[in-house]
């Protein structure tokens, strides 16, 4: 199997019980500190274990250059971890200041401070509208060009503060179930880590690596992924290459959701190669 987001090793440990000696996974992850926690979280199943620092989007070639033709399982969990969220190195939260980074991979060059203080107004507005679905994406931006004349924008905090004053929800108890700046630090995020670009890529390459009857599985957070996995499912089974086993995606029970509100969003799709 392949755990492309391998993050903490949680899925991959629990599949890898159930993996004898002839077992192998492959866990890949763009942030080492992922890689060195998979690592000691793995140590002690029985099967293979092989952990790579990479983008999923390469998938293929990080699977075949281990000798690896054919893989039986891909799993993809997209969301964020919570520790990528309390790790002020990233700067992806808005309920702590940090400094505005959002990068995931380390190596990537370009922040959310460099888009949010260098790109023109309606790039700002278009990036937030596309990538964000915020309907207040235009207002959003016109706050933030305006406030980047008198000083640079670098936490999250300011920015929080700026989208918050944008549409006129200044810390006061909203109706949405979601903090104001949830969409535009979402937009940001996909922006910076060219997400969406890299889960086409992974969804791409996925039949050619699956064996028949292979499985992928992708859990995803937001619209903008899920209708991607939704619509690349449905070309597959259309083209006799997949067979969709999610005619509706599965999502966290009650009960889920009251042991981690973060998973209230989850959509879980499966697909088996024909």
């Amino acid at each position: 199997m392949v755990d492309v987001t391998i993050g903490h090793g949680g899925h991959s440990f629990l599949f890898g019980r159930t993996l004898g000696p002839e077992g192998v996974i492959v866990g890949l992850d763009v942030d080492k500190n992922a890689i060195r926690r998979a690592h000691f979280i793995l140590k002690d199943i029985a099967c293979r274990v092989i952990l790579i620092c990479a983008n999923f989007s390469q998938i293929s070639e990080l699977v075949r250059k281990e000798g690896i033709e054919r893989v039986d399982f891909i799993l993809a969990d997209l969301g964020v971890c919570s520790a990528h969220l309390a790790d002020v190195r990233m700067g992806l939260s808005f309920q702590t200041d940090m400094p505005l980074d959002m990068r995931i991979d380390q190596r990537l060059k370009t922040t959310a401070a460099d888009i949010v203080n260098e790109a023109d107004e309606k790039s700002l507005a278009d990036l937030i509208y596309k990538f964000g679905e915020d309907r207040g994406a235009r207002r959003i931006a016109r706050f933030i060009v305006r406030e980047r004349r008198s000083r640079p924008i670098t936490t999250t905090g300011q920015l929080a503060a700026i989208v918050c004053k944008a549409l006129g929800r200044p810390g006061r108890k909203q109706r949405s179930r979601i903090h104001p700046a949830t969409r535009t630090f979402q937009a940001l995020r996909i922006a910076v880590n060219n997400e969406l670009e890299n889960l086409g890529k992974l969804l791409d390459s996925a039949p050619e690596l699956l064996s028949k009857n292979g499985r992928i599985a992708v859990i995803s957070f937001h619209s903008l992924e899920d209708r991607l996995v939704k619509n690349n499912f449905k070309q597959n089974e259309s083209e006799s290459i997949y067979k969709v086993i999610t005619k509706k995606p599965i999502v966290p029970t009650r009960e889920e959701i009251a042991d981690n509100r973060r998973v209230r969003s989850a959509k879980l799709r499966i697909a088996e190669r024909q």
